[in-house]
């Protein structure tokens, strides 16, 4: 078979706070930042990078339309196709816009949209928020940004003012709704229990009706409280009481969704600030967590994103390995892949295959027109994925004798 020209083996740049979303047999990624000479330095925000799963290629489409600006911290969601950034932070300070860009094009291009035509008041500028998708509605929790002085109420903690412009500084556990289908923001009236402490930099996903909120930052603390708001009701769990252990405070992690009943948490920046490398499934019928051991110890990640694939595998893109707040250097291009169930006999198959196409080149092309079509792709993603391991080694080898 003909050897795979190395350009296609490209990946997405390096970059932490950045959205990333799964659509169909995709995954979609936009936006953040990196570190050049001390500088943050915000990505393109006319780019989307797209991985192709059963591939393992990554392509870069240039984007048109009302372009959001190039930031951080956005908070990136899809329904129906669509892909949904609200918020986020750049050169110019903290962002409520909204915006979307139909991942489902008939030619290829790709259009943002901002929203201006909505009903209802959006959430006050903020970064580092969460959300959950229920019911063609964004549900907004939490983030850190700016309000004004008659903005002030009891949903949000002060960090700093801004005396002469009255502009305060601060953490919020406000709930804000996007009706994707009215085009209508609400603010739900919250029916009882009791609220998260404000915070920014936690994390969300969701089971069932319910949208579950893990740790996150709000002033010097960090935490590691589990809470969940029932999307029906708009009522509060309160802090969830855990059986056994549990794991550590931290921000800047993950949290998705791998079955009914089951939450995986990865990564994060700890209360001591050291970046974090374990995993956790919690699981909502026997209320516990429980920590994976055989993940490696040398891949931790803060400011990633975490998506679950189209047979469980949860994909975390980018982030950092650093403290962003000390040593901002460390961010990542690479991909990891978490298998949180077992695989189907086909992809089991399709690997073996995939794997050992030198030893079966003479068999391969008597499989059957669909299945070789299968077969291919995955040839390509194993080639793929044994060029960027050559290439990562050599860029190692190459830093060992440069230090030497």
């Amino acid at each position: 078979m003909a050897a795979e020209p190395a350009e296609r083996f490209c990946v997405a740049e390096e970059r932490s706070g950045h959205c990333a979303v799964v659509d169909g047999n995709f995954l979609y990624v936009w936006g953040g930042y990196v570190s050049i000479e001390e500088n943050e330095v915000y990505l393109p925000n006319d780019e989307l990078w797209i991985y192709e799963m059963d591939s393992g290629l990554w392509t870069m489409h240039l984007m048109e339309g009302e372009l959001p600006t190039s930031m951080s911290g956005s908070c990136g969601a899809s329904i129906n196709g669509k892909l949904y950034i609200f918020g986020g932070f750049d050169d110019k300070g903290y962002s409520n816009r909204l915006y979307y860009v139909n991942l489902r094009t008939k030619n290829g291009t790709y259009r943002w949209k901002k929203i201006t035509n909505f009903k209802g008041q959006p959430p006050t500028p903020r970064d580092k928020l969460s959300c959950w998708v229920y019911k063609d509605r964004l549900i907004y929790f939490g983030g850190y940004g700016c309000r004004k002085h008659n903005e002030l109420s009891d949903c949000f903690d002060v960090h700093d003012a801004f005396w002469e412009g009255q502009i305060f500084w601060g953490w919020h556990n406000d709930v804000h709704v996007f009706d994707t289908t009215t085009q209508t923001w609400s603010q739900p009236a919250i029916r009882g229990g009791d609220p998260p402490q404000p915070r920014a930099a936690h994390t969300c996903a969701v089971l069932g009706n319910k949208g579950y909120i893990f740790g996150g930052r709000v002033l010097q603390t960090r935490m590691n409280d589990l809470h969940c708001l029932n999307l029906d009701t708009w009522t509060w769990s309160g802090r969830i009481n855990i059986s056994g252990e549990k794991p550590k405070d931290r921000s800047w992690h993950t949290l998705t969704p791998i079955g009914d009943d089951r939450l995986f948490l990865f990564g994060g920046l700890s209360s001591d600030n050291v970046p974090l490398s374990d995993g956790w499934i919690h699981s909502t019928t026997t209320n516990g967590w429980k920590q994976l051991t055989h993940l490696p110890k040398s891949r931790p990640r803060l400011w990633h994103t975490a998506c679950l694939g189209k047979e469980g595998e949860v994909m975390v893109f980018g982030g950092s390995k650093d403290d962003l707040h000390f040593m901002d250097t460390g961010h990542c291009s690479d991909l990891l892949i978490f298998q949180t169930q077992p695989y189907s006999l086909l992809r089991l198959c399709l690997d073996c295959i995939g794997k050992n196409a030198a030893l079966l080149k003479n068999q391969i092309p008597c499989l059957p027109s669909k299945l070789l079509q299968q077969v291919l792709k995955k040839i390509t993603f194993w080639a793929a994925a044994s060029h960027r391991q050559e290439k990562k080694a050599e860029t190692e080898r190459q830093s060992q004798l440069n230090a030497t």
